[in-house]
């Protein structure tokens, strides 16, 4: 048979049969497994080292060590899985070596002396390192799962059955993750271009470049430019002055609320156990909310002292967090039903105390249900006092009371609607003691965006804690699928140049001031404008027991 016959034959043998053949000693089938894989392990190494000559070189050990030990394959059909744990092995080997290796960035004195080829300008070379070095530094950003898909697609010629078949993955697989390698290295080279901008700004050297050049006398117009200067510089000042009062505010609000409320409910209350009830129920609530938050604090104290256990930590915090906010909200939901059970159980031991007209269930002075409907539902309902058990809550297209539904606004212990605002809270912006929705704000959030002390959703902000899937920013606790920033964070860009660019936001300053400002307006305005109607319609129940003149 003719030697081309053979190698087309070698060419359209499977990968045992080739073992076979090397095993015999045919050099031939072994350049044929050569010639199928190097683009592979090639691709690999590179994806894992970033240097073109470094990959190589380890891809032709491992090819080598393969020769070598080709008698040890017990699974030739295997072959490819097994080069790769070779090449895996060597560039683990690679990396240990060069991190050992006081000179492993110098340039080598062999590529010193080594004299262009004809073929390429000094430009042309120079230009190629260059374009090496900036691929290679758009690469490196990326989780190791997107960037090996990514560079075997365009070393295969933009083929994605090939790099399924190399990679034992679906073609769905191979598609998804090269989108998102796509836009990785999409905002990771706009992040070098911006970055490159940056530090091209003329500095200090330019500076007294400048000055040095200029006459000794200054000109008026020096005056001038100071000045405007320094009233910059005093506006910039004064925003963060303000923004740092609207936090403070912001904190504070959820105390002024807590008291605010547990001040109408005495007011409210008709008889010591009602009374005495009202104290423990607050206490208990407040007192296991400032108990968590404590207890989250102690895990960031935690993460400082022992880093290495962030893992562990970040385990606790989630199991905490989730159990925490299920158990508080139906500790809350029970508190409020309790209310009502004792409310109409005191009604029967002590009629005397709710002789007031006002004062019995139903009355019109302890809620309000506006005249005007839409769509069945009253525009305004409100409900005032204490309900009795069995009823329900307040429902219209704003809502209040101890449980609240409004399409448009609830607000109450617990509340859902468009705009919810209370202890727990559900609606499309939400705030509240446990928060949840597309805009969440509050102590404890779950939503798209969230805003809190502890947060948890697709992007959020925590000052304690920060949990999401795509960005997570904390002055505590961070962690993150993908970007997280702050003092202990987890993710997999945690606190790196990438999480630092795709996070960058000059204008974070004001977006903070109208964070905190309409956290602190959510909080009092309702609170206070519900307190006072409360108040000064169940005034005259001051001392219910007197009959009505």
């Amino acid at each position: 048979m003719k030697a081309p016959e053979i190698m087309a034959l070698l060419h359209a043998a499977s990968d045992a049969d080739l073992v076979t053949a090397c095993q015999g000693g045919n050099r031939s089938a072994f350049e044929q497994i050569v010639g199928r894989y190097q683009r592979l392990l090639c691709s690999l190494a590179y994806s894992a080292l970033g240097d073109i000559a470094a990959s190589e070189d380890v891809a032709q050990e491992t090819f080598v060590t393969a020769w070598l030990k080709l008698g040890e394959l017990r699974e030739p059909e295997k072959l490819r899985s097994w080069l790769c744990a070779i090449l895996r092995f060597k560039i683990s080997h690679a990396r240990r070596s060069a991190g050992r290796e006081p000179v492993c960035d110098a340039t080598p004195l062999d590529g010193a002396l080594e004299l262009p080829s004809e073929d390429a300008s000094a430009d042309e070379t120079a230009m190629a390192r260059d374009e090496q070095a900036l691929v290679w530094r758009a690469l490196r950003t990326l989780p190791e799962i997107y960037r090996e898909p990514l560079v075997l697609f365009y070393r295969e010629h933009g083929s994605i059955e090939h790099v399924a078949a190399e990679l034992d993955l679906t073609e769905d697989a191979v598609k998804q993750r090269l989108a998102r390698g796509r836009k990785l290295l999409k905002d990771q080279v706009l992040a070098l271009v911006e970055g490159a901008l940056a530090r091209s700004t003329p500095g200090r050297v330019f500076t007294f470049g400048v000055l040095a050049a200029l006459p000794a006398l200054t000109p008026p117009a020096q005056a001038a430019a100071v000045g405007a200067a320094a009233v910059a510089t005093k506006g910039v000042g004064g925003l963060a002055k303000l923004a740092a009062f609207a936090a403070l505010l912001a904190s504070v609000s959820g105390f002024v609320t807590t008291v605010m409320t547990l001040r109408m409910n005495l007011d409210q209350a008709r008889t010591a156990r009602e009374r005495r009830a009202v104290v423990v129920v607050t206490a208990v609530l407040f007192g296991s909310f400032v108990g968590f938050l404590l207890f989250v604090f102690a895990l960031r104290v935690a993460a400082a002292r022992w880093p290495d256990r962030l893992p562990a930590i970040a385990a606790v915090h989630h199991a905490a967090v989730v159990a925490f906010a299920a158990g508080w909200s139906l500790a809350l939901l029970r508190s409020l039903r309790f209310s009502s059970e004792l409310r109409t159980a005191e009604r029967r031991r002590e009629p005397e105390k709710f002789s007031h007209p006002a004062d019995r269930a139903g009355s019109r002075q302890s809620e309000y249900r506006s005249r005007a409907t839409l769509l069945g539902l009253p525009l305004v309902h409100v409900r005032f006092s204490t309900p009795d058990a069995g009823q329900g809550p307040a429902l219209g297209w704003i809502a209040g009371g101890d449980r609240a539904v409004g399409l448009l606004f609830a607000y109450g212990g617990w509340a859902v609607g468009g705009v919810s605002v209370g202890g727990v809270t559900f609606g499309l912006v939400s705030l509240g003691a446990v928060s949840t929705g597309v805009l969440s704000l509050g102590a404890i959030c779950f939503g798209g965006v969230a805003f809190g002390s502890v947060s948890v959703g697709w992007r959020v902000f925590g000052s304690l804690s920060a949990t999401a899937w795509e960005t997570a920013q904390s002055l505590g606790l961070a962690f993150s699928h993908f970007v997280a920033a702050g003092p202990f964070a987890l993710a997999p860009h945690a606190n790196d140049e990438f999480a630092r660019r795709f996070l960058a936001n000059p204008h974070a300053d004001r977006e903070w001031l109208i964070f905190c400002t309409l956290t602190a307006l959510l909080a009092l305005v309702p609170t206070t404008l519900y307190v006072r109607a409360a108040r000064r319609r169940m005034s005259r129940l001051a001392a219910p027991d007197t009959p009505p003149s």
